[in-house]
């Protein structure tokens, strides 16, 4: 089928696009790369089934497609902090375009929300059904409360206009792809551990992340997207995709170093404001409604995105 994919030249969107060729799907990527790169689809930028356009999600756009990933949204603090109002922009006004089109399509829509939504959580591990306990006018607000109020916009155009939507909450994702200067722990701990540099640590780093490599995640994407559940009931969402193994930031850092080999130190600075101190997805959802679980190891995970970097800095 033809699938429109936002984002598609951002990390895991680059990632989905390959995939959806993998599966005889033709694939419209639009993306306006501002924090995408056409690098991240230089594999698949000749396949006959592949096209690209440059496009914002913030301006209207009309094609025909029978499905729509909507991924396009900056999704790290030095990205989506950038440029806060144009992040909110793209949350908000990317999803009613996104949603307007997928109606008039009759397309079903899937949007990659995040565990954002749940900002600094009192609950843990997350369930779909906690609410959230995010911060309305912080620094992060742009992001957090842009992809929540993305959601709102799915489940009202779901219930005003029948829009067939699906909802995933993305936790903690890396992999290649992901950008040199995007500012997550994965990506700065693996560039500085190559480099010789010490690895920075925000607080004390006993605060904690869930890891889940990209392959997983763009397998629960697919899943979400096309599962039709027993007895004709919408499967809308949300559902957490994530990985539930919770590791602290200092054991990641030191992880790191070791299968580097590098003889980086760690230096520690003060926690940024709004910075969640715990973070790990219950997916009891995703297990029973998808039949999905992350089988990617974490240090598999982290050789095959050390190898990445390595060959991206030479």
């Amino acid at each position: 089928m033809r699938i429109l994919v936002t984002g598609g030249c951002g990390f895991i969107g680059s990632h989905l696009c390959a995939r959806l060729l993998k599966d005889g799907h033709e694939v419209l990527c639009l993306d306006n790369l501002s924090s995408g790169s056409l690098d991240n689809v230089a594999a698949i930028k000749h396949h006959p089934n592949f096209s690209f356009v440059e496009h914002d999600v913030t301006e209207p756009f009309c094609t025909e497609c029978a499905q729509i990933y909507n991924l396009a949204c900056p999704a790290s603090p030095v990205q989506y902090q950038n440029d806060p109002v144009q992040t909110a922009r793209t949350c908000v006004l990317g999803a009613i375009n996104m949603l307007e089109l997928a109606v008039r399509n009759g397309a079903r829509i899937l949007q990659s929300s995040t565990s954002e939504v749940y900002g600094d959580p009192l609950m843990h591990p997350q369930r779909e059904d906690y609410r959230g306990n995010v911060n309305p006018i912080g620094t992060r607000s742009c992001y957090d409360e842009g992809k929540r109020m993305a959601e709102t916009l799915f489940f009202d155009y779901h219930r005003q206009k029948g829009a067939d939507i699906r909802v995933v909450r993305i936790f903690n994702t890396y992999g290649p792809h992901m950008l040199e200067n995007d500012g997550r722990v994965v990506s700065n701990f693996i560039l500085a551990a190559l480099k010789g540099g010490d690895i920075t640590i925000y607080g004390d780093g006993s605060q904690t992340r869930s890891f889940c490599y990209v392959s997983d995640t763009v397998e629960a994407l697919v899943r979400m997207m096309e599962a039709e559940p027993a007895g004709g009931e919408p499967l809308t969402g949300p559902v957490n995709v994530g990985n539930p193994n919770e590791m602290s930031v200092k054991t990641l850092a030191e992880l790191i170093v070791r299968l580097t080999g590098s003889s980086s130190g760690i230096s520690y600075f003060d926690l940024p404001a709004d910075d969640p101190v715990r973070r790990k997805p219950d997916i009891s959802l995703a297990k029973s409604l998808l039949d999905w679980e992350p089988v990617v190891s974490l240090e598999d995970g982290l050789k095959e995105t050390i190898r990445y970097f390595t060959e991206k800095i030479r």
